[in-house]
This record gives C-alpha cells, structure tokens and sequence, in this order.
C-alpha cells in the first residue's frame, strides 16, 4: 500500500532529482511455504505521457511536458486487490487460530 501511496502522491512530478518524471513503482513479492515477501521494488520502465504544454516550466524545446507513467485507475485497482488480499489473508489466520482453539477446547 505504502508504494501505492507513492505513486498516487507522485502523479503530477514532472522533475525528480535525476531530473526527469517519477517512474511509477511496483513490488516484486515471492512466495514460500510460510508467508510471501516482498522481494524488493522496481520503476515500471513504461513510457511517460506526452503532454504539450509550452508554458509549463519543464517543458522541453519543443513545447512538451513529460508526466510520470502512472494510471490513476491502475493504482486504485491494485490498491482495491491489494486490500482484498489483506483481508483474505486475516480471514484465513482467524479461521486457523478459531479451529486450533477448538482442538485445544476439545481436550478439556
């Protein structure tokens, strides 16, 4: 979610310290028997939007004004799967506490 956060407030950043747009990021997650984790964080290397806006201070020579590679729709739909995930996955916990919880009940 944090990375979602970071794109979305990141939208409009034409200029970054390097200079360019914000690149969009995602997390690359790997899964084992016990848990998933996140492996680490990537910049989409999908193209910037291209926009002409000759009076916009990072314009180019040309008139063009680069925005960061992030889809507002796309971060709302990964943060809505993102959410669903969690709360499956909190499901599954209480389910597997509630049923050993019964097994200890059941010894009483």
């Amino acid at each position: 979610m944090q990375i979602i956060a970071e794109n979305i407030a990141n939208i409009n950043t034409t200029k970054t310290a390097n200079g360019k747009p914000y690149r969009r990021k995602d997390v690359i997650i790997k899964e084992t028997t016990e848990s998933v984790k996140i492996a680490g964080v990537y910049e989409d290397k999908e193209p910037f939007l291209k926009v002409y806006d000759p009076g916009h201070p990072d314009a180019d020579k040309q008139g063009f004004v680069y925005y960061p590679n992030i889809s507002i729709s796309r971060e709302m739909t990964d943060m809505a799967y993102t959410s669903k995930v969690y709360d499956a996955n909190i499901a599954v916990y209480n389910a597997a506490k509630n049923m050993a919880q019964a097994i200890i009940n059941l010894g009483k």
